[in-house]
């Protein structure tokens, strides 16, 4: 998003409402919405992958298996970047977390994902429907503070399960503020005719600027 908001502001010095990211997955779609300044940009078409047992990701993720909603499964979700979706009962649940290294390790040998996703529908701020924590230690990331990969792949999880009772979202989801980093991402996804469409939205804000000299 960072980098959609450069090229719009300071490269191409244009109000654009949507351009393309070519990453190396593929090109990402960026649209702006100027009303209420947000980004969003549309993820690839969701997959769903293998289930894993509750025991063992609790175990990775050293609480109760109790904590764990089995209402719904742990799965593998991928909208480009694969992750571990677990959900959790609640907020005091989410706070418990400390994942074991050890078994984080021994468990991702077996999976695609290498990153857990765990989330409530409880939040520290009201106004947000879900507060989320992203652990990613393979990618060197112990805990991410804002992550819109595996937020899209929970957008398409949170629609595919019906999870607020409906096949389509438009939530606020809120991140980082257990280790002192709070942010904001905004989720909007459906289904249609057995597709599920996801966009991950945020507000990016300017803090520093610089010049790079060869």
């Amino acid at each position: 998003m960072g980098t959609a908001y450069i090229i719009r502001n300071e490269i191409e010095k244009e109000h654009l409402e949507n351009l393309f990211l070519n990453f190396k997955a593929g090109k990402i779609p960026v649209s702006f919405d100027n009303k209420e300044e947000i980004l969003w940009m549309k993820q690839k078409e969701p997959t769903f992958g293998q289930m894993l047992d509750k025991n063992r990701v609790s175990d990775v993720l050293s609480i109760d298996s109790e904590f764990i909603d089995d209402r719904y499964p742990i799965q593998e979700v991928s909208t480009g970047l694969p992750a571990i979706i677990v959900p959790l009962k609640t907020l005091e649940a989410v706070k418990k977390v400390n994942i074991n290294r050890e078994k984080y390790f021994a468990l991702i040998e077996h999976t695609e994902a290498k990153s857990i996703l765990v989330f409530s529908p409880e939040s520290y701020q009201t106004e947000n429907d879900i507060n989320v924590r992203d652990f990613a230690e393979y990618y060197g990331i112990p805990e991410d503070a804002a992550t819109g990969s595996s937020n899209g792949c929970l957008a398409a999880y949170l629609v595919k399960y019906q999870y607020f009772n409906k096949r389509e979202i438009n939530i606020r989801v809120e991140q980082g503020y257990e280790i002192g980093r709070p942010s904001l991402l905004f989720l909007k996804a459906d289904e249609e005719l057995g597709k599920i469409n996801v966009h991950v939205g945020g507000k990016v804000v300017k803090i520093a600027q610089g010049e790079w000299y060869l």
